[in-house]
């Protein structure tokens, strides 16, 4: 999730112990611990982007780094609460706010590894969008009336609220997932790996992406409550045959950079339309419908011994604002 809405979720999780002495710097804890884990982004190598990309969400938002990721944001915070709180109490309220890190990003896109070192399978529910206003919005809201009022009964309803929206992503995901297997079903299509999310800052258009027969096909699903379905038909393209196509590099750090960049997008690499030299990680785009990969790695042949390029390609002009919001509303 975003940082700001990252931090509420932390100040909710310390708000609903805390007491009226201790409600504001458990608050604040709760919020500055929640954010330390996404600190992460800062961790790689300017010479290897692909170990960016490894390291974002990686033991910083595990079950198991939680009590010292708790520890760390206590000695960091210490010293600007220690005039209203314990150090029991600092390390207790970090411990909620860290904790609800690496948990809350699991039911976004992307993954987490939540289970490391046991396990490097990304966990992702994809029940929400990263960003979510009108998740954010309730949070705000209730977050900020714990915090003026200093009571913890607005801190619950904020996490009722929270449980209660995802749980409506919950609803919307099935209803998207029963759509894309009947499209799938109607083009004799047997899926192999099915991917459906909603897309950015809402949650009522949904991304459908499939697998089969060596493709990638998508779709769009607009799901307003009672009211029927409104799917919008997608593009296909070919999967990437990748170690097919670079068999010949095989040992060379450019082979195994697109080794690593396929196990980061579970498999699903397709060539970028207007980046010849783009490997592109096929589940997401701008649009739902489309096939332009938000980013992906530039493969230069000629420099098989270095480490490829990371690039980002959003494009967010007329033309695709036009017929995402068409989509929308």
């Amino acid at each position: 999730m975003d940082p700001v809405t990252h931090g509420l979720i932390g100040a909710s999780a310390s708000q609903s112990f805390a007491d009226k002495r201790s409600f504001r710097a458990a608050a604040f804890t709760g919020l500055a611990s929640a954010m330390l884990a996404d600190l992460d982004i800062f961790l790689g190598s300017a010479s290897d982007p692909i170990l960016n990309l490894e390291l974002h969400r990686e033991f910083t938002h595990s079950i198991v780094f939680i009590p010292v990721g708790a520890l760390v944001a206590t000695l960091l915070l210490w010293w600007f609460v220690k005039k209203y709180l314990t150090v029991k109490e600092t390390y207790l309220f970090s411990l909620a706010g860290y904790a609800t890190a690496g948990i809350t990003d699991v039911f976004t896109s992307y993954g987490v590894l939540l289970f490391w070192p046991f396990s490097d399978t990304r966990v992702s529910l994809d029940i929400i969008s990263v960003f979510d206003p009108l998740f954010t919005f309730g949070v705000i809201l209730l977050t900020g009336m714990a915090f003026y009022k200093r009571k913890q009964l607005f801190a619950w309803l904020a996490l009722g609220w929270m449980a209660f929206y995802l749980f409506f992503g919950f609803t919307q995901q099935l209803k998207a997932t029963e759509v894309a297997r009947q499209k799938a079903g109607h083009t004799n299509h047997e899926i192999h790996q099915l991917i459906v999310k909603p897309t950015i800052a809402n949650n009522w258009l949904w991304s459908i992406r499939y697998t089969a027969n060596d493709s990638l096909h998508t779709a769009g699903v607009k799901l307003i409550p009672f009211s029927d379905p409104v799917i919008y038909n997608g593009e296909s393209t070919p999967l990437m045959d990748w170690e097919s196509a670079f068999r010949s590099y095989r040992g060379t750090t450019l082979y195994n950079d697109i080794a690593r960049f396929s196990k980061l997008s579970d498999g699903i690499l397709i060539r970028h339309a207007n980046h010849e030299q783009v490997i592109g990680d096929g589940r997401y785009s701008m649009l739902p419908t489309t096939l332009s990969p938000l980013w992906g790695i530039e493969v230069d042949t000629t420099k098989p011994n270095q480490h490829v390029q990371f690039g980002t390609y959003r494009d967010a002009g007329e033309e695709v604002r036009k017929p995402f919001l068409e989509m929308l509303f």
